[in-house]
């Protein structure tokens, strides 16, 4: 069983989420339920799924739970655009979140592939 805290990865997931609560403050309230929480949700499942993988028995389980974060990310990434689009963030905002969220994304496709090859 792995510490999912000691993984840099979800670090910069974790912050990222962060972020995201405190971007999202400002957006429209009939959004609450619509955008708001799923853009919410999607980067909070990055970390959360991380956070599971961790405390499964096998490096196979783990590489299934980083996959399902990835596939999180991706959302997430889409809802960054989406709500850039509506005008709910800045472009300098977007920005910000959006190379946070590749970061994360990278370090995740990082992460599996040493999952993959017994590095990790």
């Amino acid at each position: 069983m792995r510490n999912y805290r000691d993984l840099r990865v979800w670090e910069e997931a974790h912050r990222l989420t962060l972020a995201i609560y405190k971007a999202t403050e400002t957006f429209p309230r009939d959004e609450r339920f619509g955008l708001t929480s799923q853009i919410r949700r999607a980067s909070a499942s990055i970390a959360a799924n991380l956070a599971e993988g961790c405390g499964r028995r096998s490096d196979g389980e783990m590489g299934r739970f980083v996959l399902i974060a990835m596939g999180s990310g991706s959302e997430l990434s889409y809802h960054l655009l989406l709500a850039y689009d509506l005008g709910f963030f800045s472009g300098e905002l977007y920005s910000d979140l959006n190379i946070r969220a590749v970061r994360v994304m990278k370090m995740l496709s990082v992460l599996s592939e040493r999952l993959r090859s017994g590095v990790a």
